[in-house]
């Protein structure tokens, strides 16, 4: 049996997400399918994260197991030429069997990205948030390096989020100004369901001037989704890069970063 790594990126403003369901287009549906009609019965892809509906992944993977005898490049040839225009695959490698996706994924990166104008541009729909408001970029930072470190996110992530701990660790969070308006970068350990896009709304507040850099410490405190009610749109949203590897991790960010390895299989 051979385990199969497979590097792509997606648009997913057409896509419920990428997690199959049983109705609806999903960007594992269409994996599934291909390694289906190759192997003639059913194989279960592992995603390294599993992006909501209208998310977007500049890096993802996955991988499978297989006992067909097939080359990366065939195996990457054979699924983009099945693929529809809105999924590629990048690259494909053979990885030990004792490697996991999920398990072996220390840290991921997340951009949010927003532009500003007088009127809506049809031509960025389903690729950024559009905003006309002006944003205090300083005042954004201040409030996004607050989340820097280790904290219990339960304020800033979905109440549907069902996982043991909220708590993880951010090594960055900046906003930066671009061309058209905006990005916030952002990379952890991990993160709760909703938990950019949740931060993202906070951080757009206090561009606004409606909430305060220093609201951050006692929202991360009280431990209380309430108090942190919106939810940016989906749309702005990337997955930008996962990290499969400590060293890669270190390299990025240091070697005082505090890494956590997720759990043996």
């Amino acid at each position: 049996m051979q385990r199969v790594l497979v590097k792509i990126s997606y648009h997913g403003g057409q896509f419920l997400g990428f997690q199959i369901q049983n109705q609806g287009r999903t960007v594992q549906g269409y994996f599934e399918k291909i390694l289906k009609r190759m192997h003639k019965h059913d194989v279960r892809i592992h995603p390294s994260s599993r992006t909501d509906r209208g998310v977007h992944a500049l890096e993802q993977y996955f991988h499978f197991d297989t006992k067909l005898n097939i080359s990366p490049s065939q195996w990457q040839y054979a699924m983009n030429r099945a693929l529809p225009q809105d999924i590629y695959v990048h690259e494909v490698t053979f990885i030990d069997e004792d490697f996991h996706c999920r398990y072996d994924c220390v840290g991921k990166s997340y951009r949010y990205a927003i532009y500003q104008a007088p009127h809506r541009n049809p031509f960025q729909a389903q690729l950024k948030t559009y905003l006309a408001d002006d944003l205090d970029i300083e005042k954004m930072n201040q409030a996004a390096e607050q989340f820097l470190g280790t904290h219990d996110f339960t304020s800033f992530c979905s109440q549907k989020t069902e996982v043991e701990s909220k708590e993880r660790t951010i090594y960055e969070s900046r906003v930066i100004r671009t061309e058209e308006g905006l990005d916030f970068i952002i990379s952890g350990s991990g993160f709760l369901y909703n938990m950019v896009r949740v931060i993202m709304a906070f951080l757009i507040e206090v561009g606004r001037g409606k909430r305060s850099a220093s609201d951050v410490i006692q929202l991360l405190e009280a431990k209380d989704r309430n108090l942190v009610p919106h939810t940016a749109p989906a749309e702005g949203l990337y997955l930008e890069k996962i990290y499969l590897s400590a060293d890669e991790l270190v390299k990025k960010f240091g070697e005082n970063i505090t890494i956590h390895q997720k759990k043996s299989l």
